[in-house]
């Protein structure tokens, strides 16, 4: 299926895997919506693609409040016609050991991690179960397929997404809706994740391991606009990506 004028929606989208994505698919010749905090950032992005030809619009959004969420799916309707695939890429991960009770850190994840992808498909569900048809794709982790100390709240949150977008393809195959799902799960991608870690210790670890491993964001860029290009009959749930070199 020609990915060539779908409506995408794009949380987190002002930087890394959000930001390549939106290149791609604008290149694929995709309609593109984008939501982030940083509204500099966003305008950058935006200006950039159309200067490339693409078409763009964004809107400030912050996942955590479900009007932000309601809001930008209702930019893409009001300005493109509809929805498509939304891309719920919003995301934190500052690890730290539980010992240390950083629970402010805690809550920041849940809420992000896991409301912020609530809030995302509570905005975009009525309207693709009416269409009976749209694509919902989420960043994970591969936190979500296995544990390591340091990340037990972050790798939480990544496991939930699994199991709530898993129930999503599940219940829309039972009632007919046509919803295609697929999370994406990134071992060490150049992003500005660490950035939210402040554990001194989590971090050093972390920034060791990416400095040796990790890709860029294109490659998970690729892996989104693999799944959109899918048939409409053809749902490809999972995708495990990272460096060929790192042992995740």
């Amino acid at each position: 299926m020609s990915i060539k004028n779908k409506v995408v929606v794009i949380t987190g989208a002002s930087s890394g895997i959000g930001a390549a994505t939106a290149k791609k698919l604008a290149e694929k010749g995709a309609k593109l919506v984008l939501g982030a905090r940083r509204k500099d950032r966003l305008q950058e992005l935006a200006n950039e693609i159309k200067q490339a030809g693409g078409q763009v619009i964004f809107q400030v959004t912050d996942v955590t409040k479900a009007s932000d969420n309601q809001k930008l799916v209702e930019l893409a309707q009001t300005h493109f016609g509809g929805v498509d695939v939304i891309f719920l890429n919003a995301g934190l991960m500052p690890n730290s050991p539980l010992s240390d009770l950083k629970t402010d850190e805690w809550d920041q994840m849940v809420d992000v991690n896991i409301k912020g992808v609530l809030n995302g498909i509570a905005a975009v569900l009525p309207i693709f179960k009416e269409q009976k048809a749209g694509h919902v794709i989420t960043t994970s982790s591969v936190a979500g397929l296995k544990a390591y100390p340091g990340g037990a709240v972050y790798g939480a949150t990544k496991w939930a997404v699994r199991d709530l977008m898993e129930v999503l393809r599940m219940e829309s195959a039972q009632e007919g809706s046509n919803i295609r799902t697929a999370t994406i799960y990134p071992a060490a991608i150049k992003t500005e994740l660490l950035d939210t870690i402040t554990d001194k210790t989590s971090k050093e670890g972390l920034a060791q391991l990416y400095d040796t491993y990790q890709i860029g964001p294109e490659s998970v860029a690729n892996i989104v606009s693999f799944a959109i290009d899918q048939p409409e009959n053809t749902n490809v749930s999972e995708f495990t990506v990272g460096p060929t070199n790192q042992p995740w």
